[in-house]
């Protein structure tokens, strides 16, 4: 492969690290680590669409390796729980990401529409989903079937917000793929709760 050329989307199953990440393992900053991928030392790739960056895990420990940096972040397998949250209203994604941060040794990231919701979903693979039911451009069901239908996504917990619904239709969501269920205006301290127990946090 060319040094700096980007891969998309990444091989199946293999775990990808964030540049936050590698940044940790190779205790050196976020920044570097954008250099070092950016420059085609590090082989990894762009997320289409956003300025997010993404190593393999074959890719870091090959480089950790030719340089001599211990491995053992990687070994242990000290992976941090990670929170996707899709929502259209930027309003939303400004009150829950820094609330959700203070959950424990979260890594929070978020997405404005279901494409974008798809791509991050399939790189990330995020341990929780939260998403809005009405994105838009589709809903979130047509997300969590989508999830559902990735074998290596099974594991991930899809939690739907919506102003629109009650929650009454809890079992038709469940059948479509979602684990839980919240209305707006959000119940921050229940919300928390009900995550931390889905991150197995409590």
């Amino acid at each position: 492969m060319p040094r700096g050329k980007s891969v998309w989307p990444p091989p199946p199953d293999q775990q990808v690290f964030t540049t936050g990440e590698v940044a940790k393992a190779c205790n050196v900053t976020i920044r570097t680590v954008i250099r070092w991928v950016d420059s085609g030392r590090l082989q990894g790739y762009k997320i289409p669409g956003s300025r997010d960056r993404r190593v393999p895990r074959a890719n870091l420990v090959r480089f950790m390796t030719e340089h001599g940096m211990p491995l053992g972040v990687l070994e242990a397998d000290g992976r941090r729980k990670t929170i996707l949250v899709v929502d259209d209203d930027a309003a939303i994604l400004a009150l829950l990401e820094p609330f959700l941060e203070t959950l424990g040794d979260v890594d929070v990231r978020t997405a404005r529409n279901g494409y974008e919701a798809g791509a991050k979903t399939i790189s990330l693979k995020p341990d929780v989903l939260l998403i809005d039911y009405n994105l838009g451009d589709v809903t979130g069901l047509d997300v969590a079937r989508t999830v559902r239908e990735h074998e290596e996504l099974r594991e991930t917990k899809i939690v739907c917000m919506s102003g629109f619904l009650d929650g009454s239709n809890l079992d038709e969501l469940r059948a479509q793929g979602v684990d839980d269920f919240f209305p707006k205006p959000l119940d921050l301290e229940a919300l928390g709760r009900r995550l931390k127990q889905h991150l197995a946090l409590a």
